[in-house]
Order: C-alpha cells, then structure tokens, then sequence
C-alpha cells in the first residue's frame, strides 16, 4: 500500500487575514510604562477597549497578560478596592469581558521586563509559508522540526512568540495543542478566545481528530492495531523527562494503522485517542518497534543504521487535523510530509 504524502490543505482556500508585518518587532500590548526611580517603572492611568477576540475572558486573566511583573495578588486587591473599573463600573475577579468594554486601569508599579529575543527574518519566511489555513479565527500552522511550540526550559523563542511577533495587531493567539520539539506538522493555533474554548472543549471530548505518519523500527505486527498501555512522565536527575508504561500511570490509547513496509521498517499512521506526553513514541516502543531517528526511546544502532540512510531527526509528523468552528464549519487540514523525510522513504524503496 502506498501512502500519497504530497497532500495540501483538504478544505477551503487558505486566506490570511492581518498579513504578517516583517519589520516590526512588536511584542504582545501591554500597558505602557512611565519611568519611576526606585528599581521598577510605574504606568499613568491606562483606558483599554476590550476587543472582540478576547470576548468571554475573566478581567484578572485580562489584566495579568498586560501588567508583566505585576504580582496576581495586586492585580486581586486593585479589583478588590474598585480601582479598576469597566465602562466606569466596579467589577469583580470573576467578571467576564465583552468585545467593546472599557477597562480602566490605574497608575501601578511594575518590575522591568527583559527584552524578549526577536524571530529572525529567515525563520519569519519560514513560518509565513508553512501556515496551511487562516479563517474563522484559527490558524493552522506546518511547524518545522526542531522548533518548540513555546518559550521555557532553556528555550527562549518558540512558534508561539514568533506568531506574536509577525501578528502584533492580532490582540490574541494562543496555541490550542502542543507538538513535541522533534515532530513536525500540522498544529492548531487559536486567534479568538471563542475559538480556543471551543476547539479545546472538542479535544477534551474526544470530537478532534489528529493523525500522524511515523516511521517505525521492525516489522509492526499486523494485529497490533490498537495500543492500550497507561502511561506515566518521569524526571531524571539530570532533569530530563522521560515517559514510561506504567500500571500506575494514566490510561493511554493510540490506534495504529499500517501505512508501507520497507525492509526493516514500517510506515505507520497513528491517531492519539488520548493525549499524553510522548504516547505515539512510547506505545510505539512498547510494541517492540520504536520510532526511527527516536533519540530517547529508541536503540543507538538502530538509530544509527536510519542515519545511514540519511534520517537526521526523529521520524514523526502531524500529517492531519481536524475539527469545527464554533458556527459548526468542518476544518480538516493536512500538512505535506517534509522533503527530507520524504527521501528517506524513497531510499528505504530503492531497497
């Protein structure tokens, strides 16, 4: 059976709105600042209209993403003493914003935010091209291998805040998922609250699909076709996380459908039913047939003997999404599977 890996966006034109502005190195809004002696900055009374893409968020949650360096306690006690008003009325923590609202926001001190690295031009090129869909406020993203989903851990720029970056009036974009560092592919961007809550709450329920193509060690059994095996993250000393089977651990489904067999391998399709860390490359090992190019679960020699037909990375790749928009518009976008893994399965035919 040979699997079509030149596959494009399934549904709809692709349509980009808010065009990405390459020269601007604009971060996320927040309040501006006044300088203040005394080891911090102080902002002036700030007026906020809330925008339609934030409509639903909690008024604590609004003010914490824009007074960086704020502690949440202050944030707390200035709504609490009816500091912040919205269109001139006292709100509560819990209060939920509407597209329009005016937040008044009063003078507060806040620390120094250390410059935020900035997304170069070639990876701006790279991101802008790779963006598969962009309507009805979320976006699908091809995100390249190597490439983590967000800053943290000893990472200081990831997909996240490069968007930000190349979208700096787009008022919110947060990720709906996450993709490991190693895997490429298809990965759901949110750019309205709406949206986010929505495709979340699908994801939850079991209602979004995510297909992935890997390339497999060995020959996969043929009637291994359903994985069940509960999973459990670890920390070593060294601080690296490691996920194993575990009878204590979460339960953990993957369904697995045989795609092309080489010699020594097998291309696999794999669809997560439940969402753990690392699952497809855990379930695949727990099979006896680890993901190639796998560099923390799978064997040095036989890695090693992937390199040598040119495998430089761990073979996995989100191939398909899907779900529906809050009006109930079906989105089902695939992503191209990389040049680079597309030769190796080319030299493993040649074989």
């Amino acid at each position: 059976m040979r699997f079509n890996c030149s596959v494009g966006v399934a549904i709809m034109r692709p349509m980009r709105s808010n065009p990405p502005n390459k020269s601007s190195k604009s971060r996320s809004p927040q309040v501006a600042p006044a300088a203040e002696s005394g080891g911090g900055t102080s902002s002036g009374v700030q007026f906020l209209t809330v925008p339609e893409e934030l409509a639903g968020q909690r008024i604590d949650n609004f003010l914490q993403a824009r007074l960086k360096g704020v502690p949440r306690s202050r944030i707390y006690r200035i709504l609490r003493k009816g500091e912040v008003r919205v269109n001139k009325g006292r709100v509560k923590a819990e209060y939920r914003l509407r597209g329009g609202d005016q937040v008044r926001v009063p003078p507060i001190r806040v620390s120094e935010a250390p410059d935020l690295p900035v997304a170069g031009e070639q990876l701006r090129r790279v991101l802008e091209d790779a963006i598969l869909f962009d309507e009805g406020g979320l976006m699908v993203v091809n995100k390249p291998a190597g490439l983590a989903v967000h800053g943290g851990s000893g990472v200081r720029l990831g997909l996240i805040e490069a968007l930000r970056q190349m979208y700096p009036k787009s008022p919110f974009i947060e990720l709906v998922h996450r993709l490991d560092r190693d895997t490429s592919g298809a990965i759901l961007v949110a750019r309205k609250r709406s949206v986010l809550l929505h495709v979340q709450s699908e994801l939850r329920a079991g209602r979004m699909g995510k297909s992935y193509l890997a390339l497999a060690s060995g020959k996969w059994p043929r009637a291994q076709k359903l994985v069940e095996a509960p999973l459990r993250k670890n920390t070593l000393k060294s601080g690296e996380r490691i996920v194993t089977v575990d009878g204590e651990g979460k339960p953990s489904r993957t369904r697995f459908q045989v795609v092309e067999r080489f010699p020594g391998a097998t291309l696999v399709a794999a669809e997560p039913i439940t969402g753990r860390t690392h699952q497809i490359r855990v379930h695949a090992q727990f099979v006896g047939c680890p993901l190639a190019g796998d560099s923390k679960y799978t064997p040095d020699d036989v890695n090693a003997s992937f390199k040598e037909k040119g495998l430089k990375r761990l073979f996995l790749h989100s191939a398909e999404v899907r779900c529906t928009l809050p009006d109930g518009r079906a989105v089902a976008v695939k992503a191209p599977l990389p040049g680079e893994l597309e030769s190796v399965l080319q030299r493993l035919r040649a074989l």
